[in-house]
Formats: structure tokens, C-alpha cells, sequence
């Protein structure tokens, strides 16, 4: 769990990061949006201590993180940032055990660590570890550099911009990847983006900051169905709202009796991908099924269009 409490940081007569409180619990993903300037990497670099704050307090797990040698707390927390940061004359190997090497650890388990985290992000490590940055793609390049900040089990994973750089295609599927890699460690992830799309894919949490003030912080459907003050709105995307509704919810929760024809959709895909394929394939409902494959019933055309009517909720 990640305290915040009352965090300001002041250089000279500027407020960056203006009496912040929020709690992030433990093993989910928060995201931090705003325009550029609103502090939200300024936030995020005092849960690592890279910038000190001018008052307030931050803790990890209960403990203040100022009660932490900031070397020690650096090594504690996996940090990934835009245009991945790998030592160019290490190769990927050597860049993802380069804290469990500073942390001592025996050579046979971060050997083990290396192998795993590669075969995690579908890079081959007999092909991928002696291999330099240079000489991997733009999307492989982020993947180690997430792997890397993952090498030395951290609980706590930061994340500014790690996608910015990457093109629609690869960045959709580092999304993913983040996903499932977030799923299978149990990691507490906090991640800084100017996409909504991107915090609405990720985000358990989002954060909307303005100015250097967070001016709403909950689950994704909350901002959507009632943000609370015309930026939130606008940053949201007033048109885009009711079509945000249907890129959070899953098709098993529209799902109801009846039967339908055609190929069905799993429970946990999003109700806009059943939308989209009603849209596309002209048909009027479609069969859900569990994870599993079994039967759940099945989702209609006017179902999906009435959730996605205009919410009543509005800026307030």
C-alpha cells in the first residue's frame, strides 16, 4: 500500500505538486493523467524519492519512505521510463540483473530471474540475453526495460510515459503484456500517461491532476458516469463518454437468457468488442461464454446500444 499524505513540492514561488493525499492499495494498477505541467511525474518521482518533497509525507506499507536510505529505496521500487533507459553497452542479460547484481544476489538465481522475465515477454533468452539494445526493436527495447525494473521482485513498480514512444500496434501490445506480467507478480503499479485510452485500459485507480491539485481520484466507471468538475469532463472526452462505458465493462455482465447464432464472445472481453462485433458482422445478438467455453447466455444489439446511451451524471 502506498500512502500519500498531504504532499507539496514548492521550487521557490512554483507549487508543482499542490497538498495531495491519496491511498493506492496494494496489487493494483493506478494511473496519473493530466496535461503536461500538471505535476503528475513529480508525483510519482517522490514515491522513489528521485525528487524530495517540500512537505508531507509518503508511506510504503506504513513505513515513511523518508525513514529509507534513498539508494535502498530505489532498489526496492522497479522504475520504467519512456525510451526504456538500458545501458547500451550491456547486453539485455546484464541490463535486467543489473539491481539483483547491486543487491548481491547469487549468480544461479539471477541467471534463473533473467530467464524468466525474457520467457515472460515472449523473447526467447538464449536469443535475446547476449544481444545488445542497439540491436532490438523499439517495442523489445521497452520490454526489457520493464523486465529490468522487475528483476529484483520489487512490490512496488513506477512507471512514467513507458509507452509514449512506442507506435499503436506494439503499444497495444506492451499494454497487454503489462497486464498479464501485473497478474502474475501481484505488483502494486503506478503509472503516469497523458492517454486516456491507455489509463482507461490499465487503471484499477485514475488520478486526474490539474495544476499540481488531483481532482478526482476512483475506478475508471466513477469519472466516467460523474466526473466532477469540467476539466475532469473535458479530459474525459464529453463525446466519448458513453462509448468509455462500454470499453470498462466486460460482455459477461451484459449477458442475458437466450440463445443466439454465430461465433460467441468470452465473458471477459470488453462489451465494446461485442459492439463492434455486432456492427460488423450485421447480426442483432451474439452468444457469451465463460472462460471456460461454457454457455452464459448471449448479448444483443439494443442491450449494448442502451448502455451506451449518454450517462446522466455530469460535471458538478
Amino acid at each position: 500500500m502506498i500512502e500519500i499524505d498531504a504532499i507539496t513540492k514548492r521550487y521557490d514561488d512554483n507549487t508543482v505538486v499542490d497538498n495531495v493525499s491519496m491511498v493506492i492499495e496494494p496489487r493494483t494498477v493506478t494511473v496519473i493523467v493530466g496535461t503536461s505541467g500538471s505535476g503528475k511525474t513529480t508525483l510519482l518521482r517522490m514515491i522513489n524519492r528521485l525528487v524530495e518533497p517540500t512537505s508531507g509525507v509518503i508511506k510504503l506499507d506504513g513505513e515513511d519512505n523518508r525513514a529509507i536510505p534513498g539508494h535502498e529505496l530505489r532498489r526496492r521500487i522497479g522504475y520504467a521510463i519512456q525510451g526504456h533507459g538500458l545501458f547500451p553497452h550491456r547486453t539485455v542479460a546484464q541490463n535486467i540483473a543489473t539491481v539483483p547484481t547491486l543487491l548481491g544476489w547469487e549468480k544461479s538465481r539471477i541467471d534463473a530471474k533473467v530467464d524468466e522475465l525474457l520467457t515472460l515477454f515472449q523473447l526467447d533468452p538464449k536469443t535475446f540475453g547476449p544481444r545488445y539494445p542497439h540491436e532490438l526493436s523499439g517495442g523489445q527495447q521497452q520490454r526489457v526495460g520493464v523486465a529490468r525494473a522487475l528483476a529484483a521482485e520489487p512490490n512496488v513498480l513506477l512507471m512514467d510515459e513507458p509507452y509514449g514512444a512506442l507506435d499503436p500496434i506494439i503499444r497495444a501490445k506492451a499494454q497487454e503484456d503489462l497486464l498479464a506480467i501485473q497478474k502474475h507478480f501481484g505488483t502494486t503499479i503506478v503509472l503516469v500517461t497523458h492517454d486516456m485510452n491507455e489509463a482507461f485500459h490499465l487503471a484499477d485507480k485514475i488520478a486526474v491532476m490539474d495544476k499540481g491539485r488531483v481532482l478526482q481520484y476512483g475506478p475508471p466507471e466513477e469519472l466516467v458516469r460523474a466526473p466532477e468538475t469540467p476539466f475532469v469532463e473535458t479530459l474525459i472526452g464529453d463525446t466519448e463518454r458513453p462509448f468509455r462505458l462500454l470499453a470498462i465493462a466486460k460482455a459477461g455482465a451484459a449477458a442475458e437468457p437466450g440463445e443466439a447464432e454465430g461465433e460467441p464472445i468470452r465473458e471477459d472481453k470488453t462489451q465494446q468488442e461485442a459492439l463492434a462485433d455486432l456492427l460488423w458482422t450485421g447480426r442483432s445478438a451474439l452468444p457469451v461464454v465463460s472462460a471456460s467455453g461454457a454457455p452464459m447466455g448471449r448479448v444483443t444489439l439494443d442491450a449494448l446500444l442502451k448502455r451506451a446511451t449518454r450517462p446522466s451524471g455530469s460535471a458538478r
